[in-house]
């Protein structure tokens, strides 16, 4: 019980040691420009070898086997997705932010967590969407059992059980605590990758669900209706786009 508790305690620290990269970050810095973009490597695709047949609209040419995408085009893709973020956000709906890919999770949930939306960085939870009555439950019962503990109310069971219910809580939280208070099914989601995050992708469609996602080189662009070509997996490429979703998000 008490390992336990010094565990949880020391997740804490760490993660009030790491300070959240938007929250700190100068705005009037961030504006959509080429030389950023070229500057942060958006630009930089996959292997010619791995192309995806559908994103040859995006791409400006090949260097050294590599695909490079047309900037021009991502300025005009991250202006469009971000339009209808904005106006998403003044409908009073969430913006999900979904990025399970290793480099995205942290970025992805402190984006939420400045902006006040849901996430999920970590495995995609089946039905989210088409069975989310059921996974609304499961959030309240993580928001209930939470707020039992906070309260002390645990202390009534043994040691034993107090272990295995806040084993349970700790579970669930990494599982589903990004989208804990997420009452509704959100009005658009911004998926980090289509290839790593496309369960994600799925059941947005067959919801009806709107999806914007960042396509590298590799990936069918058609499958979401706001796709930014760009570079999936540099941090600075990922950092750039996602500080462009932060500044609109604060400024609707």
């Amino acid at each position: 019980m008490e390992n336990n508790v010094k565990a949880a305690d020391i997740a804490v620290e760490e993660n009030m040691e790491r300070e959240n990269y938007f929250a700190s970050i100068d705005l009037s810095k961030f504006e959509i420009s080429l030389e950023e973009m070229m500057k942060a490597g958006v630009h930089f695709g996959h292997q010619k070898a791995r192309r995806n047949p559908k994103m040859d609209e995006y791409i400006f040419t090949t260097r050294k086997g590599i695909n490079i995408i047309d900037l021009q085009k991502t300025q005009e893709k991250i202006k469009e997705a971000l339009d209808f973020i904005q106006a998403v956000k003044k409908s009073g709906k969430n913006i999900l932010f979904v990025g399970t890919k290793i480099q995205a999770k942290d970025l992805v949930r402190e984006l939420a967590q400045a902006t006040g939306m849901p996430f999920v960085s970590e495995r995609w939870l089946g039905g989210t969407f088409t069975n989310f009555k059921v996974i609304r439950g499961r959030t309240r019962y993580l928001v209930d059992g939470e707020g039992m503990l906070a309260r002390g109310e645990f202390k009534k069971y043994t040691k034993f059980e107090q272990m295995k219910k806040i084993e349970e809580l700790e579970k669930m939280e990494k599982r589903m605590g990004g989208i804990k208070n997420m009452s509704d099914l959100p009005g658009v989601v911004f998926a980090v990758s289509i290839k790593e995050d496309n369960l994600a992708i799925t059941e947005a469609r067959k919801m009806g669900i709107p999806v914007i996602a960042i396509a590298d080189t590799n990936v069918d662009p058609s499958v979401v209706d706001f796709p930014i070509p760009a570079n999936d997996d540099a941090i600075s490429s990922l950092k750039l786009i996602l500080s462009y979703t932060y500044k609109a998000i604060q400024e609707a």
